[in-house]
């Protein structure tokens, strides 16, 4: 699947901003299965401080720096796409989940090591004695790893009902547990937080979910949203992406923005503004599939 991709973002602030600083997680990620084909982003005002690079964990940032007076802050990222499905696992065949952190810190490889650092806690995730038994109804002794984690996935879409109005960005997990309410980001860290409850590696994804118009409708401009879901360690298969709030595995409709630990490593748009008073925020997200051309399928043919 190829897709064009455009995340618009506004900022109105009610008094003017003398210098911010940002820092940007709006270009997709290369990775094995998604291919970044085009990017651009467009600021406004335009920053006098402009870097990209990537970040501890391999995603593409950038950093800027404003310091034209301005009321309004702009920010536009345009890319395209091209996303691949997922392999076929058998997850009865995957290795039992207890056996995965020794296996990592036996082996102790580069590739270990970097799956061992998503086992442990972080600020949007930490674990509870609650958290843990939640997760052992699905993690049982010997249980292979990816069947118990489709398991959990279920669980928590049967488990937690989506209300964009019950939680916020700062709301605890153990908060999302005892409400039983949230949003993408709050069922992915709460399925995060049970992972390495149990001392499992498994990462939060950021990115963009395809939506469908419903039957006889068109689609709305600006209709799609950000999303995030998880990544978990399968050894031998390797990472593989769940989607707690909708109850499948992550595929080719699932586009990859950034991964790190939780949400506060790779929030699209982070910063310190210097004035501005209050503020309201506008984002409109496009994903839009993108045909192939005739010579692209007489090649293919």
């Amino acid at each position: 699947m190829r897709y064009d991709v455009r995340h618009r973002t506004i900022y109105r602030y009610s008094q003017p901003v003398s210098i911010s600083h940002h820092v940007l997680h709006l270009v997709p990620r290369r990775h094995a299965r998604q291919v970044l084909q085009t990017s651009s982003l467009s600021i406004g005002p335009h920053p006098t401080v402009r870097r990209d690079a990537q970040d501890y964990f391999g995603n593409p940032v950038t950093f800027l720096t404003i310091q034209e007076q301005h009321e309004r802050l702009a920010i536009e990222s345009r890319s395209q796409v091209e996303v691949v499905a997922p392999g076929h696992w058998a997850p009865s065949r995957t290795v039992p989940w207890d056996r995965i952190f020794r296996q990592l810190e036996q082996r102790g490889t580069r590739d270990d090591m970097d799956a061992l650092q998503f086992a442990f806690d972080s600020p949007y995730t930490q674990a509870s004695a609650d958290l843990a038994g939640y997760a052992l109804e699905s993690f049982l002794p010997g249980r292979p790893v990816l069947e118990a984690a489709f398991d959990l996935t279920h669980r928590i879409h049967r488990d937690f009902r989506y209300d964009s109005t019950a939680t916020g960005v700062a709301t605890p997990v153990d908060e999302v547990f005892r409400l039983r309410h949230g949003v993408c980001q709050d069922f992915a860290h709460l399925e995060l937080a049970c992972l390495r409850a149990l001392a499992l590696p498994a990462r939060y994804v950021s990115g963009y979910l395809l939506t469908r118009a419903p039957p006889g409708r068109e689609k709305l401009i600006g209709s799609d949203a950000s999303h995030a879901w998880v990544s978990v360690w399968c050894s031998e298969a390797g990472w593989v992406d769940l989607d707690p709030t909708n109850d499948i595995l992550a595929g080719d409709e699932h586009v990859t923005l950034a991964w790190g630990r939780d949400y506060g490593d790779i929030s699209p748009i982070n910063g310190v503004t210097f004035g501005g008073g209050e503020h309201v925020i506008e984002v409109a997200v496009d994903v839009i599939p993108v045909e192939p051309s005739r010579t692209e399928e007489q090649a293919d043919s």
